[in-house]
């Protein structure tokens, strides 16, 4: 009851901190929160999840990751990259570097559009733009797997979210807001498990930091395909016995772009292996 009762406090007191804070306040809070709970890691660990915790489970890890289980898919993103379209331009196109080091940049606020622009938004808007179909945002198979091989031309770049206007602000603290709002059934928020658990079992799961997640995404998950972050969200309000918001929603692309921002600094590796 008593730790029931200091999340809810500590959600509350970090929700307010838009009127007297920064998102960098915000990001020094769950890094000093960690550094309290998990002292002597190292913020470069981070990016392997619960992993960072477990010698063991790291060396497994890297076993996996030498014959990836997933490669034909992203083989098979690789392949929806490189197909033209029908007027002859293809993906590369769309992007500055012919998408090469670009996804670090993802989600960031387009005040043309006046909301925030996910890297999978990118990728449905440059099919739009050459006048093919844009693809389902849940179908691994097609967004799962173009997602997976175009953020892998980013891998080692770190991310860089750019928080520079009030409208960009704003959505960033609706991102925040739901990160921090208990939804569902078992009345649970992100923050619940992965700012005061983060690096802690909660049953017989070890939970993830929020730092660390949002740079590796597509990821495989054992019997699963590849899911882009939004797709994961969508599975954890599911967990918590919430109806979740649609992927590609303005709900999801303020958590992303929140979520994300807290994983500037930290290196980009997409398409790995979680339990």
């Amino acid at each position: 009851m008593r730790l029931l009762f200091y999340l809810a406090a500590l959600g509350i007191l970090i929700s307010q901190a838009p009127a007297r804070g920064s998102p960098e306040k915000d990001r020094q809070i769950f890094l000093d929160t960690y550094s309290k709970n998990l002292p002597g890691v190292p913020l470069s660990r981070y990016v392997h999840g619960s992993m960072m915790l477990s010698d063991d489970a790291l060396s497994q890890y890297d076993s996996i990751m030498d014959f990836p289980p997933f490669q034909d898919a992203v083989d098979s993103g690789e392949k929806i990259w490189n197909t033209p379209f029908k007027n002859g331009q293809n993906f590369s196109n769309c992007f500055e570097n012919k998408g090469v080091e670009i996804a670090g940049k993802f989600p960031y606020y387009d005040s043309d559009l006046e909301q925030v622009v996910t890297f999978e938004m990118a990728l449905n808007f440059c099919l739009q733009n050459n006048n093919e179909a844009p693809v389902d945002f849940v179908d691994p198979e097609t967004m799962g797997a173009l997602s997976a091989y175009a953020r892998s031309l980013s891998d080692g770049m770190l991310m860089q979210i750019e928080i520079s206007t009030p409208d960009a602000l704003a959505k960033y603290n609706d991102g925040k807001s739901l990160y921090f709002r208990r939804i569902g059934q078992y009345n649970l928020a992100c923050a619940s498990c992965h700012l005061t658990h983060g690096g802690h079992y909660f049953r017989d799961e070890l939970l993830s930091p929020a730092i660390g997640q949002a740079v590796h995404f597509p990821v495989f998950r054992g019997g699963e395909r590849l899911y882009t972050l939004q797709m994961r969200y969508q599975r954890c309000m599911e967990a918590v016995g919430a109806v979740p918001y649609s992927s590609g929603s303005e709900e999801l692309n303020n958590l992303e772009f929140f979520h994300s921002y807290l994983n500037n600094g930290l290196p980009l590796e997409s398409s790995v292996y979680r339990r």
